[in-house]
């Protein structure tokens, strides 16, 4: 198999045409391989043509030897010409297979990197499907759905091979010649009906394989504090009895493929037995010569394989089909947001106005542009669904009220140029395998480098190994402390630099010492920059310019934290250490 080619523009640009279904991502990637899989289909037709012509040619071999007037001159000639086939069969089949398998390749890397895309950019509804999932989606899925560039030429070639076959042997006798159409079209007829069988339970057996491997990454990605509190038993329970689930299933599809294979076979044995048992009738009934015998039991046995082959292409089309579908649930998701101006003008603040979103009732504040606020609530939920909320997780339509950054309102806005101007940081921010310098700048090239390591006080890390900022951190950040982790989120985040910061919960898992280090750090580097922190750090709320107090889903008191202290009782109970 030779290397995929080079991607085309399209599968690295994001599709914006309307959501598909299944059966339109196959006829997208027939259409886009029409080139290739014609291509192949001529070569795969020449070599399934030239197999069929080999027992023709010994059948017409053995004919002229039994005449009396043959020479050594023929019999060389029908050498040379089988020669001739046997070299048209390798060379077809070893740059037919080239052609089909490249475009197979690339046709599976096209959709791996669409999925990729699509699983990155958050939807406007639930598609019920976890990372795992998706990651499942974009390889295995991926390269059964590309499948389908290799299985239609086959299946043509198939079909050529048979009526090739069946041509040859109507003209030695025209009840050959139907015998293996109509036992090639009721051997069809029958395993299309196990074919769509195979299509539902395979369906079902990769969601299950799928779910199981969502299983492992969530294990995975918990498994620090499944150590902590000793939950590693249950854990491990729960992820043997989705891939029990996932077994039984695989044991299922198992069995109707072994029936459908098993069926399959017996079917083409029969009438690969029912041509040469006619054959051998007519030979004895004296209506067709001893070389027109010999090609009737040579096709017979040759028409075994492209019968199997193309009585196979249904399963095939049938697990495509299936895996397309499932594409279909990330592909189709509809955006969160849709699209509107590309950018907004630099500068400007954040507003909240009247917005009710699950623990939200009317919220309602205003950031204006380069001031440092933080925002403390008193039910978590509710941190969370506005953290949801300004990171554009949540669709326009699934709340009221509006949000605003820099006077314009994110309903009218693109995700991307939200994205370009406003970050929101999570606490769990994710670390990827790398080293500290790529995980804190990504797309290297941010200035500000260096900065963000000091106010993220994680210089010490940093110090601690000779390679320094070339560091290797391993996936997920399994080398790092919890607090090593966030700090170097937090690093990420301001080496961003974005116009609107919104941090949520940054210093959760540092000691105090160093949350007032990256409180006084994040204050100064962020000076002259709109900066909202949601968070019951004392340190951090100290550091802003003033404090907004956020209870049942509504701000219910505005001052510095010192002011709040003094006048709110509530308020010191609730961020008191």
């Amino acid at each position: 198999m030779t290397t995929a080619e080079t991607p085309l523009p399209e599968a690295t640009v994001p599709d914006t045409r309307p959501p598909r279904a299944g059966s339109g991502i196959l006829r997208t990637a027939l259409r886009r391989n029409l080139g290739a899989m014609f291509g192949g289909t001529v070569l795969m037709g020449l070599y399934q043509a030239g197999e069929t012509a080999f027992p023709i040619a010994l059948g017409m071999i053995v004919e002229h030897t039994m005449r009396d007037d043959r020479t050594l001159g023929s019999l060389g000639l029908s050498i040379a010409a089988l020669a001739v086939i046997i070299t048209t069969v390798s060379l077809s089949w070893r740059f037919g297979m080239r052609i089909l398998q490249k475009a197979n390749t690339t046709e599976a890397h096209r959709w791996r990197v669409r999925v990729a895309a699509c699983g990155l950019q958050p939807v406007a509804r639930d598609v019920d499907l976890k990372s795992g999932e998706v990651l499942t989606i974009a390889t295995e899925d991926a390269d059964q759905t590309a499948d389908i560039v290799e299985v239609v030429p086959m299946l043509i070639s198939s079909l050529v091979a048979v009526l090739v076959a069946a041509v040859a042997l109507g003209m030695a006798d025209f009840r050959l010649g139907l015998l293996v159409i109509v036992g090639t079209v009721a051997i069809l007829s029958i395993l299309s009906v196990l074919s769509k069988r195979i299509g539902s339970t395979t369906h079902e057996q990769q969601a299950r394989v799928a779910r199981a491997g969502a299983k492992v990454a969530d294990l995975i990605t918990g498994l620090r504090p499944l150590h902590g509190f000793g939950g590693n038993a249950a854990a491990f329970r729960s992820y043997r009895d989705v891939s029990t689930e996932a077994k039984h299933q695989a044991i299922t599809v198992a069995r109707v493929n072994g029936a459908y294979a098993g069926a399959a076979l017996a079917l083409n044995a029969i009438l690969a037995a029912a041509v040469t048992l006619t054959a051998g009738w007519l030979a004895f009934e004296g209506r067709i010569t001893i070389g027109e015998l010999v090609m009737a039991v040579g096709l017979a046995q040759f028409i075994i394989e492209p019968l199997k082959l193309f009585s196979e292409m249904p399963k095939y089309v049938m697990v495509a089909r299936a895996s397309a579908e499932r594409m279909a649930l990330v592909l189709a998701a509809p955006p969160v947001a849709e699209p509107g101006p590309e950018r907004t003008a630099g500068g400007g603040g954040l507003e909240v106005d009247s917005v009710r979103h699950g623990a939200l009732r009317k919220l309602r504040f205003q950031v204006p542009a380069g001031e440092f606020v933080a925002l403390t609530s008193y039910q978590p939920r509710a941190a969370a669904d506005l953290a949801a909320l300004l990171a554009v997780r949540v669709p326009p339509q699934a709340y009221e009220g509006t949000v605003r950054l820099g006077g314009e309102e994110l309903a009218d806005l693109s995700v991307e140029s939200v994205r370009a101007r406003l970050l929101v940081n999570p606490y769990d921010g994710e670390i990827f395998e790398g080293t500290l310098r790529s995980n804190i700048d990504p797309s290297g090239t941010s200035r500000t480098v260096s900065e963000a390591v000091e106010a993220s006080m994680l210089t010490d890390v940093v110090a601690l190994h000779r390679e320094g900022l070339d560091y290797a951190v391993h996936d997920r950040g399994a080398n790092l402390s919890g607090g090593q982790r966030q700090r170097l989120s937090l690093a990420r985040a301001l080496a961003a630099d974005p116009d609107v910061l919104v941090l949520h919960d940054p210093t959760t898992a540092v000691d105090a010492v160093t949350e007032q280090l990256i409180a006084r750090n994040v204050a100064a580097l962020r000076r002259g920059r709109t900066t909202l922190v949601l968070t019951s750090s004392p340190a951090l709320l100290d550091a802003a310019d003033r404090v907004l107090v956020l209870d049942d889903g509504v701000v219910t008191a505005e001052d510095t934290h010192r002011n709040l202290l003094a006048q709110d009782e509530t308020y010191c109970l609730a961020v008191a250490r």
